[in-house]
Order: structure tokens, then C-alpha cells, then sequence
């Protein structure tokens, strides 16, 4: 660890793994600090008030603690979205215990809260205490980063989809499609190496940003990378492969294959800054992901390495890099914590870091090795084998008659890339591979709690001289409704499949599909607002009826689709199939 890393901050005491000898192996990742040791977070901690007891050193932080009652509003971020003018009556007074500071900062969040829900057109009797409860709950549950959200039995997925927006504007295969959490506007990106900004509710385009020239004469190969690694360039000089947008919508950010990372102010459509060289990754970047509620983004790369950036406008720049992967990082994800969790392809690992603690957990896919387990702590005795591939056959759903077929089918297709994941809540999360396995691991256990095999199927081809080849369809995309029940996968098989997860974590099963002919390149899922559930484009045609009232809240799903695959042309879908995208709304149920 460099010693620059702890110029500006005390010395941590390092904190064992939670998960124990069953648990995930951890690691101390290494990690490369910006050269500006201002752009650290984790800087020299403000003097306590007069009054206010001294912190030790060592103690924890609040974010990695975790309470069995699902969170405290002591755990709150009070001062977040809320600018105080220092010398205003409400800033910090020398004389202020720390029971009056936290009063002072719960009623500037409740201000917070008022403001907020007053620019959601809310009129000014409707903000009562139960609105103001309602979302101090949603809040307090979301901070304890456990999944709350049971709304998959809300929604009858055997029925048709209530809307379904499809967009056309790329010439190839979209990689990317993302919705703002307001319902507005929907964002696309394309290997043609453009950007469509759309509006979400009418489908109309209200943008392009296309893909520059690199500067005259950069001509060649050298030249194109020399192009692309000038900062001066605004905008992707190569195809763009992934996009995120921040919560309250204000950035998007974009992985290009020209080893860029663009930042456009979302609003504006205008382009901010693009990171390259030095604060950028050395080859194509393949996936990126804010942090819930805050402008920190993460990102990976098949440089195999991770980065943080802080795109608040005081910053707007590189943090440090993150090492661990030793495959090309495929996907990532974040929730609100300061953590997030990549898998890195043929290294067939899941790795969750935890970013404050300079730590990760690293799970690990594909076949068993009894190496690798002599390695991570010691060969286990022949009835502990016994028993997992025991549990392993009970989880394909064999009986002791049908072990060794059910053997048999598991071990046929042995992962061996990971490809995409998408995180739960804080500590749980979803992946998928090419081996068609879709896999559900909790941070407290080293091996999947639940593994669906063949989650899209078999693909059939013909051979001249092996006759029909089955292989299993990847699953290319995964993603979840944060701090839900209900996730979604894509693969080729012309469906999007939505899995219902239960109340325990333990499992999940398939619960309803929709048409999705192409490749599916991303996914996303977000509550929609209830304007946007109410406008007239999204209702069914079954729910006309106004005496008719909504259970729940509904899902919005957002899907990229394209004739080939965003990494690769190692497939190519023709017949039937249109690059672009599409949302689908899911409404909740109605009473009469």
C-alpha cells in the first residue's frame, strides 16, 4: 500500500472477514491512488464540535454496520441533497451538542423532503405526515441495504404488458439502453458509435450524438489511437458499449471501445469531459455504474481493472484504481453503499468490493477444483463432498433413482466465462454466464445459494459430421428491481425472462416472459412514476375502466436489443430481428 494513501487520513484498523470459514475468500485488493490526493473522500476527519466526544481511530463506519431491525434513521445520511450556507443560522454553532446537531440535521432533511415532494407537483395539503413518513421509511430501508420491495405477486405477468415502446435509429446492434428514474427520457447507445436521447412517454428522438473523426492527420491505426486518447476530443471515436445515468438524471456517462469514458450533462445533451490516458483505462471500457444517490461512478475494463470517479461538479475527476480481475472485466454493479460488485469473465470470479475497508470478496464460478480448495484452506473430507453433490443433485431437482442423469446434465456445460451481473440488494446478487446457469450468491456463502441451469435453453446447429449440437444459450444480460423480488435475464432466444425471487433469498422462479427477438445487450428495471403508469400511452386496453383502482406500483423494463453481440460478432441474428430498443411496462394489478 503506497504511503500516499494515508496522507490526508488516520491510520484504519483492518477488520476480518464477516463471512467466516464458509464464507467468500478475502482479499486486500490493491488499488492505485489518483495523483491529486485531493480528489480522496477519505480525507483528514473534521474536528468534533465543543461538547462532542472524541471518535476513536478504529471505530467503524456506519455504512458497514448492520442491525436486524432493517435500519435506523441514525444511519442516515441527513446532510445528503442539502446545501447549507456556512453562514447561515443553521450551520454548526461552536456551542451545538451533538444532540443538538442532530436535530438541527434532521429537520433540514425534512425540509429536504418537503421540497422534494413538492416538485413532484404534490399540492401543498398533501404533504402531511403520512407522505413524510412514507418516504422517511423508503429512505431508512433503503439505507439498511436489505430487499423490502415485494411486488412480483402485484403483478399478473400472464397477462399481455400494459405498453410497449419500441425505438429505431441505430444502424447497429444497440449495446446500451437506459431510462432516467423519472420516467422522461430514455438514453441508447449504438456500435455505430452514437448516442440517441429519447423521450420516453411519446418515442420521440430528441437527440443524437454521433461519433467523431479523431484530428487530421491521425490517420491509421496509430493515428485512431492517438485520436482517441486526446482529451480534447469531445465525444467517442468508436463504438459505445455501455451507459449509465446518475439517480436525479443530471449525467450520463458512457464506456466507449475507444478507451474513453464520456461524461455528458444529460439535461443539456452537451458533453462534459472525457477521461483517457493517465485517469483512463488502457483498453476498451466494458462496463460502468453510479453509486445510488451520489455522482460516484465506478467502472471496468478489459484492462482488467476497476476505477472510481467523483463527478460531483466541485471534483469531476479520477479517484483510484481498483486490481484484482484477471480477465476482462464483462459487467458491474452498485446500489447505495459504497460497494459494488464485477465479474470478470474467464477468470470465472464475482468479486465484491468493499471500497472504504480496501477489501474483496471473491466468489467463484464454473467447475470445482480440488486444487484450487487445497489452495484456499485445506482438502474438506470425502463426506462433505458427499454431501454438497447431494445438495447439488437436490438442486436439479433429482431424486437418489435419477442422481447420476442429473449429474450429468450439471456437469455438461461447465462455466466458463461470467458475463453479467446485477446486484440485489447489499448483500445479495444475480449472475449469469455461458454456460446458461443463472446463479443467486449471498456475500455470507462461497458457493451459489441457488443456481437455475439452462435459464434460456438449448441452441440446436446443425453439423456435417456430429448431426445436431446442443449448446446452452449465454445469458448475455441480468437485472433487478432494486430491493425487490423480481429480476429479469435476456439471452437470444427471442424472450425476456422475469423470475420471481422468495421471501427468504434462497431461490427463484420463472414467472412470466416477453417477446424480445435479438440479442439482448442490457436490461434495466425501475419503479415507474404513477403519472407515468396513468398516461394514456401505457394503459391497457382491459383497464379503461376508471372505477378501477391500482395495487402497488409496477415495473418499467428497458431492453437493448441487437442483431449481434455488444462485445463481439461471434453471433449474428438476421431474420426478424431490428437493432434498437425497447420498454415494456408491467402495471400492477386492479381492484375493482
Amino acid at each position: 500500500m503506497p504511503d500516499a494513501f494515508f496522507a490526508n487520513s488516520k491510520p484504519r484498523k483492518r477488520k476480518r472477514s464477516d463471512a467466516g470459514p464458509a464464507g467468500p475468500s478475502t482479499k486486500k485488493f490493491a488499488r492505485k491512488d489518483a495523483p491529486n490526493s485531493a480528489l480522496r473522500k477519505k480525507s483528514t476527519p473534521a474536528a468534533p464540535s465543543k461538547g462532542a466526544k472524541k471518535r476513536p481511530a478504529d471505530e467503524e463506519l456506519d455504512s458497514d454496520r448492520t442491525d436486524d431491525d432493517g435500519g435506523d434513521i441514525d444511519d442516515l445520511d441527513l446532510t445528503a441533497d442539502v446545501d447549507v450556507d456556512p453562514g447561515a443560522s443553521g450551520s454548526e454553532d461552536d456551542g451545538e451538542t451533538p444532540a443538538d446537531k442532530r436535530l438541527r440535521l434532521a429537520k433540514l432533511y425534512l425540509d429536504s423532503v418537503k421540497e422534494g415532494l413538492a416538485e413532484g407537483e404534490f399540492d401543498a395539503a398533501d404533504i402531511d405526515r403520512e407522505l413524510i413518513s412514507a418516504r422517511l421509511k423508503q429512505d431508512v430501508m433503503e439505507h439498511s441495504g436489505k430487499m423490502h420491495l415485494f411486488i412480483a405477486d402485484t403483478i399478473d405477468f400472464t397477462r399481455a404488458p400494459s405498453g410497449v415502446l419500441r425505438t429505431r435509429g441505430h444502424r447497429f446492434s444497440v449495446t446500451s439502453a437506459v431510462a432516467s428514474e423519472s420516467g422522461k427520457h430514455l438514453f441508447t447507445a449504438g456500435k455505430e458509435g452514437a448516442i440517441i436521447k429519447w423521450d420516453l412517454g411519446s418515442g420521440k428522438k430528441l437527440a443524437t450524438f454521433h461519433k467523431v473523426r479523431p484530428p487530421q492527420g491521425a490517420g491509421g491505426k496509430k493515428g485512431k489511437a492517438k485520436g482517441a486518447a486526446d482529451p480534447a476530443v469531445e465525444g467517442h471515436t468508436d463504438a459505445v458499449l455501455g451507459l449509465a445515468l446518475s439517480s436525479d438524471g443530471k449525467f450520463l456517462a458512457s464506456a466507449g471501445q475507444d478507451r474513453r469514458l464520456g461524461v455528458w450533462d444529460a439535461e443539456a445533451g452537451a458533453w462534459i469531459k472525457g477521461f483517457v490516458g493517465q485517469v483512463g483505462h488502457k483498453d476498451l471500457v466494458s462496463a460502468l455504474a453510479f453509486r445510488k444517490g451520489t455522482y460516484q461512478l465506478y467502472t471496468g475494463s478489459h484492462d482488467r481493472t476497476l476505477k472510481v470517479y467523483d463527478l460531483s461538479p466541485a471534483v469531476l475527476g479520477y479517484v483510484e484504481t481498483l486490481f484484482g480481475h484477471q480477465d476482462h472485466v464483462r459487467a458491474l454493479d452498485a446500489l447505495r453503499g459504497e460497494t459494488c460488485v464485477s465479474v470478470g469473465g474467464r477468470d470465472k470470479t464475482a468479486r465484491y468490493w468493499k471500497i472504504a475497508d480496501e477489501t474483496q470478496l471473491v466468489f467463484r464460478g464454473g467447475g470445482r477444483s480440488r486444487v484450487r480448495e487445497v489452495l484456499e484452506g485445506g482438502l474438506r473430507g470425502e463426506e462433505e463432498d458427499a454431501g454438497d453433490e447431494d445438495e447439488d443433485d437436490a438442486e436439479a431437482g433429482a431424486g437418489k433413482k435419477g442422481k447420476g442423469k442429473a449429474r450429468e446434465k450439471t456437469t455438461r456445460f461447465i462455466e466458463g466465462s461470467m458475463e453479467c451481473v446485477a446486484m440485489i440488494d447489499e448483500t445479495t446478487f444475480v449472475s449469469g454466464g455461458d454456460s446458461g446457469s443463472l446463479c443467486l450468491w449471498s456475500t455470507q456463502k462461497k458457493k451459489p445459494v441457488f443456481t437455475q441451469a439452462l435459464a434460456h435453453g438449448l441452441n440446436e446447429a446443425e453439423s456435417a459430421t456430429e448431426g445436431v449440437i446442443q449448446t446452452p444459450r449465454w445469458v448475455t444480460s441480468v437485472a433487478s428491481l432494486r430491493y425487490s423480488d423480481l429480476i429479469a435475464s435476456g439471452s437470444w432466444d427471442g424472450t425476456i425472462r422475469i423470475w420471481q425471487l422468495d421471501a427468504k433469498l434462497r431461490s427463484f422462479a420463472l414467472v412470466g416472459t416477453v417477446a424480445a427477438p435479438g440479442v439482448v445487450n442490457s436490461l434495466q428495471l425501475l419503479p415507474p412514476p404513477k403519472e407515468f403508469l396513468d398516461a394514456a400511452r401505457w394503459a391497457r386496453a382491459d383497464d379503461s375502466d376508471t372505477g378501477r383502482t391500482r395495487k402497488g406500483g409496477g415495473a418499467l423494463l428497458v431492453a437493448a436489443l441487437g442483431q449481434e453481440h455488444r462485445l463481439g460478432r461471434w453471433l449474428s441474428l438476421k431474420e426478424g430481428v431490428v437493432n434498437g430498443a425497447m420498454a415494456v411496462v408491467f402495471s400492477p394489478r386492479t381492484l375493482p
